[in-house]
């Protein structure tokens, strides 16, 4: 039986004890706002990185060369030399040269235009001669699709002849050679026109020494902790760009060099200055390999004179830059700045997507500036890992 006793006011209470209520675990509210900031600001960030492309292409090219370079101007100011002086003999001697071996090649390549027509007279004249032959399997398709077609729309086109429909036919307009020279022109001054203003943005940072490092470091903070942090991520994108581009240099190297004796096993005429253009192009991705693929089976049908030569030496040339292009550069990029090469791939995808040719080029080098901030920093560190090798 359960005790009572009275309360104050005389009525009896229980002795039994009441007990509090369980409380709920507080269940923290999916912040919707933060991850919707976080999506509108990428997209933002991509918007103003493609509108803003004539002003971040010209730049990163020039930090990339800078840092390429600076080891170069490093050793000559070792040498007693002042590095405005340096800096002004590496960068304007570079551009010299381009300039100079674009002018000994200017020749070869106004000889090569000239034989165009010729070329494309002797492929015509070859399809001609295997068509008079007998029918292969793609003549025998088209043909049959051809005939499934006036199968199919011959009967029901003739009513609509005769019925007095006015039939419209869009013409193309005649081939103007002022406007495509003209285009052409505009094309050629504005890539001048950007080529010198990387020029001088490489010549600026190289001349300017370690001042935006040391600006940096002062901007990470006044703790030592930011400062060292800032320090290792600058040290470690400095290393992984350099070789990344020792990477690009030796690969492009290869593919010269297996270019030039492929070139000369099948007797193409120059084959060394083909087997130089071959390891210049190679640092285009992708447009490098179209661009010598094409013109080096042109030259090989107009030396040889068959169709059979011409693909021999366009698929010798294809090979060469695929070992090269989906084995031998992943695996060493892979190995210089410890990243997969699931992320390299798609990274440079994105980036070409993005600025196009120059993506294609700069992609890696980006990605290689983002994996060394995400792993200094706490926040990022997943994205550093995921990036990762």
């Amino acid at each position: 039986m359960a005790d009572e006793t009275s309360s104050p006011g005389g009525a009896p209470r229980t002795g039994r004890a009441t007990q509090p209520e369980p409380q709920r675990a507080a269940q923290p509210p999916v912040d919707l706002r933060s991850g919707s900031l976080l999506v509108l600001a990428i997209l933002s960030g991509v918007y103003t990185l493609q509108w803003a492309r004539a002003v971040f292409i010209p730049l990163m090219l020039g930090v990339m060369l800078s840092v390429a370079l600076s080891p170069i101007v490093d050793w000559m100011e070792r040498w007693r030399v002042p590095r405005l002086l340096g800096a002004a003999l590496l960068v304007f001697g570079a551009l010299g040269g381009m300039v100079a071996s674009a002018y000994s090649f200017a020749d070869d390549a106004a000889a090569l235009i000239e034989t165009l027509p010729e070329a494309a007279q002797k492929v015509r004249e070859s399809l001609q001669t295997q068509q008079g032959g007998a029918q292969g399997p793609i003549q025998k398709v088209q043909k049959a699709a051809a005939e499934i077609e006036r199968a199919t729309h011959g009967e029901a086109a003739a009513p609509e002849s005769s019925s007095g429909v006015t039939r419209v036919q869009i013409e193309k307009p005649d081939f103007s050679l002022r406007d495509y020279l003209w285009s052409g022109t505009l094309g050629l001054a504005g890539a001048v026109g950007q080529t010198i203003v990387v020029a001088f943005i490489t010549y600026f940072m190289l001349a300017s020494g370690k001042t935006f490092r040391r600006k940096m470091v002062r901007i990470a903070g006044p703790t030592f902790s930011r400062r060292k942090i800032t320090i290792q991520a600058l040290d470690e994108m400095t290393a992984q760009i350099q070789r990344y581009l020792l990477v690009q240099l030796f690969t492009s190297v290869v593919v010269g060099v297996a270019s030039w004796l492929a070139f000369l096993w099948i007797g193409l005429n120059h084959a060394a200055v083909w087997g130089i253009v071959a390891g210049v192009l190679d640092l285009v991705p992708y447009i490098g390999l179209v661009v010598v693929g094409s013109a080096t089976a042109l030259v090989g049908f107009l030396q040889f004179g068959t169709l059979e030569m011409a693909l021999l030496i366009s698929g010798a040339s294809a090979v060469i830059h695929a070992i090269e292009s989906y084995l031998l550069t992943p695996w060493l990029t892979s190995q210089a700045s410890r990243m997969n090469p699931v992320a390299i791939f798609t990274g440079v995808l994105a980036w070409g997507w993005l600025w196009g040719i120059w993506g294609l080029l700069l992609g890696v080098p980006i990605l290689l500036v983002v994996k060394a901030v995400c792993d200094r920093v706490d926040d990022l560190k997943p994205i550093g890992e995921l990036l990762g090798s």
